[in-house]
């Protein structure tokens, strides 16, 4: 059960970066929120791999194109677009241009919960 805040809160990029890079991943469920996010910083060719979600998960393209593989469906996304995903449909996405990708993933859920089929 996620906690209701007393207060606002911040947090800072440190305190949920994925390894070395920018990508950071923040779970809401532990800062009293109730959705979670990727925050993704790609190099051209890089990506996510193939997997699920049972909740939606929408996508919003801040810098960069990208091509998102959901169910049988292949969209072409670049700065200022947003994609969807329905729960329980496979997707992926991948940094199809020839600079950064960075984008936001949403999931809405307060805990992160995906199945990876790579």
């Amino acid at each position: 059960m996620i906690e209701t805040p007393t207060a606002a809160s911040r947090v800072s990029p440190e305190e949920i970066r994925i390894g070395a890079g920018n990508s950071r991943r923040f779970q809401g469920s532990d800062h009293g929120a109730a959705v979670s996010y990727f925050y993704v910083d790609n190099q051209p060719g890089q990506g996510s791999g193939r997997h699920w979600h049972p909740y939606p998960e929408t996508w919003v393209v801040i810098e960069g194109s990208a091509t998102f593989f959901v169910g049988d469906e292949t969209i072409e996304a670049s700065a200022g677009d947003t994609v969807t995903a329905p729960a329980f449909v496979p997707h992926q996405f991948l940094n199809t241009g020839t600079d950064t990708m960075r984008l936001i993933c949403i999931h809405a859920s307060p805990v992160i919960i995906q199945t990876n089929l790579d």
